[in-house]
């Protein structure tokens, strides 16, 4: 049985509270080099990264949502941007369910965020359960399938799922689901030979994944993505994996990319802590993707952002610490399914170990090993910054640093020791000490011939502040290391920076690139963000090449 409603669909009628924490700022209890341990933080309560065991290419699994994208201007890109969403379910063109989330009208928003869109065809229909019909759901699927095929943003269609939660919303008067699916899948494959099916999108309840597959397999309806949803708790996701991954090789399916469209509990959203056990589970397991639920608000990037074209929340911004990921996945190792966990990824330059933990309260900590793997010689540079959640529908202004120390690795392994609340996310950065250069202060006026760049920025305004997400574009030769400069207005401030380096807060600012992103082939690009106080600004950035 389940213990939590079915994902919100009509957010009005039906809105579930989540309760407003307000957890004091961490603390690390460190100073100076951790050649030895602190002991305050045990074993349970201790999260393993080992930096020199690849896990998998960065992908950004699990920045992506239900019904994420509203319309054409909600949310703007520049939120969205910075959390590099992997994909949005969304509603189909013409879709009932929703007033909101038309995939026809959000594509535009996906498509220049690089993200890809799953189309929901039962949310053709309005009402829950679904107003379904076999005479009008034919002919829907046909003209639906020939509107995606013509479509602009074809391309960026990663699945069609062809219904929703069957254990909650299929009506046996309708006959059997394996019957529908059996036959949608057919006319589907008919209509698109290609483009993925997936499914059976169960909820978080998969007692039936097995009927379904059998049906499936003697039909020859196999999804090409097996998916379903993971509504009550992190903890349970690693055992749903290995009941259906076992189902599999019973039936002699081939392993099938997985898709979560639907995570989180309604308790859950918003709060950066308990979704941190979420994405690490997803990265862990090899999901192929996975959408954070809709409970309350379409148009909120999952309930990251206060309410629909509202401020960012404290989850936002793990989110973006998760999105500022680049290079490697690497391999995380909890204490147990409940309780601290984290993900942590190294840049292709190997110049930096970035890892994010949370779901931990009082004496926690983090070990890295494997940092002689990755050449760190002697002394590194520890910093350790968090987000302080407030509840979902509580603005952020963005993240705050714990605290920076040089450490000493003893053979190849740190310790870090963090006072943590439960709610909260915090993210551990381990760096070579004093391995990389300090950047200008002030950018070359002109560039080196043939290697210069150009930038442009977009801004997100709100009642007291911004986001900004900056776009630096190589000329005709590669760049190999870029500075970009903008001016912000009078009594504005810079407050948090991802993808680069800040130089001053208020002003006349420079930005120049961090390890991993600092290499830009001709003609491409690369983004960093940065949040403020006051207005953002409005001129065009200067760029220069280093």
């Amino acid at each position: 049985m389940r213990t939590v409603p079915a994902p919100m669909r009509r957010p009005f009628r039906r809105t579930t509270a989540v309760a407003s924490v307000v957890a004091l700022a961490a603390g690390l209890v460190y100073s100076g080099s951790m050649t030895n341990p602190a002991a305050a933080a045990a074993a349970a309560n201790t999260l393993v990264v080992n930096a020199g065991q690849n896990l998998r290419p960065v992908t950004h699994v699990a920045t992506g949502s239900l019904y994420g994208l509203a319309n054409a201007t909600q949310p703007s890109v520049a939120l969205a941007q910075a959390i590099k969403p992997n994909a949005f379910v969304q509603m189909p063109k013409g879709g009932k369910q929703q007033p909101t989330g038309d995939i026809s009208v959000v594509a535009p928003t996906a498509v220049s965020v690089g993200a890809k869109l799953v189309n929901r065809l039962s949310d053709y229909y309005a009402g829950w359960p679904y107003q379904f019909s076999w005479s009008t759901w034919t002919p829907f699927v046909n003209s639906q399938i020939a509107a995606m095929k013509s479509s602009s943003y074809y391309n960026n269609i990663s699945a069609y799922e062809l219904w929703n939660e069957s254990d909650n919303t299929w009506k046996s008067a309708n006959g059997t689901y394996e019957s529908f699916w059996t036959t949608t899948f057919r006319q589907v494959r008919s209509l698109d030979a290609t483009k993925p099916i997936q499914g059976p999108s169960f909820s978080d309840n998969i007692s039936d994944m097995e009927n379904f597959l059998r049906n499936a397999v003697a039909t020859n309806t196999v999804p090409d993505v097996l998916a379903w949803h993971e509504l009550i708790s992190s903890s349970k996701i690693a055992g749903d994996v290995a009941k259906v991954q076992a189902l599999e090789d019973q039936l002699g399916i081939s392993r099938r990319p997985i898709a979560i469209e639907e995570y989180a509990a309604p308790s859950e959203v918003g709060l950066p802590g308990p979704l941190v056990g979420y994405v690490a589970k997803f990265e862990r397991l090899g999901i192929r993707d996975a959408e954070l639920a809709f409970w309350n608000q379409s148009g909120a990037l999952g309930d990251l952002l206060t309410a629909r074209g509202g401020s960012p929340n404290a989850a936002y911004w793990m989110y973006t610490w998760y999105g500022a990921m680049s290079g490697t996945m690497v391999v995380t190792t909890p204490p147990a399914q409940t309780g601290i966990d984290g993900f942590a990824a190294v840049p292709a330059g190997r110049d930096q170990v970035s890892v994010v933990a949370g779901n931990c309260n009082g004496s926690c900590a983090v070990t890295v090993n494997g940092l002689d793997a990755l050449g760190f010689g002697g002394a590194v540079s520890v910093k350790v910054e968090q987000t302080v959640s407030q509840g979902r529908t509580v603005a952020s202004s963005g993240p705050s640093t714990i605290s920076t120390s040089v450490a000493t690795p003893a053979n190849g392994t740190i310790t870090v020791p963090i006072t943590m609340a439960t709610n909260n996310a915090y993210r551990i950065t381990v760096a070579p000490a004093g391995g990389t250069t300090t950047p200008p202060t002030t950018p070359p006026t002109t560039p080196p011939a043939g290697s210069g760049c150009v930038a442009s920025v977009t801004v997100n305004q709100w009642n007291g502040g911004f986001v900004a997400t900056v776009r630096v574009t190589a000329g005709s030769t590669p760049l190999n290391g870029w500075t970009a400069g903008v001016t912000l207005p009078a009594g504005a401030a810079l407050t948090s920076t991802w993808n680069a380096t800040a130089q001053g807060s208020s002003g006349a600012v420079s930005f120049t690139n961090v390890g991993y992103n600092g290499s830009v082939p001709a003609g491409g690009y690369t983004e960093f963000g940065f949040q403020g106080t006051g207005v953002g600004p409005s001129g065009t950035p200067t760029c220069a090449a280093r």
